[in-house]
Parts: C-alpha cells; structure tokens; sequence
C-alpha cells in the first residue's frame, strides 16, 4: 500500500513561518502532481497549492507570494514553506499525491492524502 505522512504543523504567532512536510512510501513506481489542500472549522477544503512532477507550482490567491511550495522527487516528499502568516491561515492541512504504486496485477494510479495536520496563527 502507500501511505503519506504529514509533519511540521504547529502554534505560531501571526508573522512567523512553518514549514510542512509530507512523505509518500510504499510500492511507488512514480508520483505525478502533488499538492496542499487546507480546511478550516465550518468551511470546504480548498486547494493552496500544487507542484507537477517538473516543478511547475500554482498558487491560490490568497498565500501567492507568501507560501512555496517545493518537491524532492528522490524523497517522494513534497514541502509547503509558509511565511508571513495570518490568523486567516488557520486549518487543518493536508497533502494530496497523485501515485502510481505497483501491484500483483499491474499498475494502477491514484489519488491518495496525509492524515491531516493542524496549523493554528495566533493574531
């Protein structure tokens, strides 16, 4: 099986910076896009952000130019660097990878998520 393994969540002050981390292992042949998604208390996830397996990112508007999103393909790791946080940046984060695992009976791709960690901006 594949698994994805969130680290890096935490109690910061509005200004400051995390950084987030997520690890895929298991019979991984490759991974495609990997992403961020967030969902704070009574609202919908949503994306924040996303990287391709060449490392082309996109951003939701409201963390652009304040988050970075970066990958290392040899660690199956994909990283949210987060600067600059607001209260508003309060959720439960996610990660979200695209794998192609390797089975008996071929090779299947598919969706798969970290169990969530908490990020919580203190104003």
């Amino acid at each position: 099986q594949v698994q994805l393994v969130e680290s890096g969540g935490g109690l910061v002050q509005a200004g400051g910076s995390l950084r987030l981390s997520c690890a895929a292992s298991g019979r991984i042949i490759s991974i495609n896009a990997m992403g961020w998604y967030r969902q704070a208390p009574g609202k919908q996830r949503e994306l924040v952000a996303t990287i391709t397996s060449g490392a082309s990112a996109n951003y939701t508007d409201s963390v652009r130019g304040r988050f970075t999103i970066s990958r290392d393909n040899a660690k199956n790791t994909v990283y949210l660097q987060m600067n600059s946080l607001k209260p508003e940046d309060t959720a439960v984060y996610y990660c979200n990878a695209e794998i192609m695992r390797r089975t008996a009976w071929g090779r299947p791709t598919s969706d798969y998520w970290g169990q969530g960690t908490q990020v919580t901006v203190s104003s």
